[in-house]
């Protein structure tokens, strides 16, 4: 009879630690959230200043020469904006502006394992630009922004201890709005934008970061985000104007197609987030 009655108190004794061992098991990063952020953001072509197409046949690298054969922009190009119609006038450099994003997303907890997925909305300034001269002289200066983008993305990441700190990789596809602008001081040719058609272009993200439990469900946490969007479809028109036939624009064909050296867009997000687990 002892021997039954000490193995049912320790049968009891089981049962009655489950719950107590379940409440030690971290319940952070598991479920639906929502979380906002605020940071830098960077543009950055890759590339500095613009490439042209002279016979305007779709494919773009070619040299813009003059009557005698001289390339027309040999003063050169930079990444950024044009200070003047010469080259000794600089350039300033590209903008860097505050961005911020929502997002909406769902993590799955295994363990100290953490993975999920994330609807993201963001809208940003910062702009990228990308300036030529001419021996004319004169400037040429294409500008492009990241009005907003729309993202989806996964992420993965690890969640030691306690569970109240995450740290995390991510990555997707996102969907952008690019505001385009050209300005030149060349007031004899005509030139025309053609991105009527093009605001809207697709890209991919990935980042890393951290989010730390400070308490209840609200989160605070830090997040650098990479993104690369594809933009080779937009280039400005030149053509006549009130030129002569001479102009080293029409020499090859009647008019010249010019755009960024680098058709890909990047941009760098360094970011401040917070948020709230349901």
């Amino acid at each position: 009879m002892k021997h039954l009655v000490s193995a049912s108190i320790v049968a009891l004794a089981a049962v009655a630690s489950q719950p107590a061992f379940a409440q030690t098991q971290p319940t952070t990063f598991d479920g639906p959230y929502v979380s906002g952020a605020v940071g830098l953001d960077n543009i950055d072509s890759g590339a500095k200043g613009l490439e042209f197409d002279t016979n305007r046949d779709g494919t773009f690298g070619d040299t813009v020469r003059t009557t005698t054969g001289a390339n027309a922009f040999s003063p050169g190009f930079c990444a950024g904006s044009a200070n003047g119609n010469n080259a000794g006038a600089g350039c300033s450099s590209d903008e860097q502006e505050i961005g911020y994003a929502l997002r909406v997303g769902y993590d799955a907890r295994s363990g100290s394992f953490v993975s999920g997925l994330l609807l993201e909305g963001s809208k940003s300034r910062a702009a990228d630009f990308e300036s030529g001269f001419s021996t004319t002289p004169a400037s040429y200066t294409f500008a492009r922004e990241i009005d907003y983008a729309l993202a989806l993305r996964g992420r993965l990441g690890i969640s030691p201890g306690d569970g109240r700190g995450l740290f995390y990789v991510t990555g997707g596809v996102a969907y952008a709005d690019l505001d385009r602008s050209f300005a030149t001081s060349n007031t004899a040719n005509s030139f025309a934008l053609n991105d009527d058609d093009d605001d809207m272009v697709w890209g991919a993200q990935l980042g890393g970061g951290a989010e730390l439990v400070v308490v209840g469900g609200l989160t605070l946490g830090l997040e650098y985000l990479y993104s690369r969007y594809e933009d080779d479809k937009t280039f400005v028109a030149v053509g006549q104007g009130t030129a002569p036939a001479t102009n080293p624009f029409l020499l090859n064909g009647g008019g010249t197609n010019l755009r960024p050296a680098d058709s890909h867009l990047d941009q760098h997000s360094f970011r401040v987030t917070a948020g709230f687990q349901f």
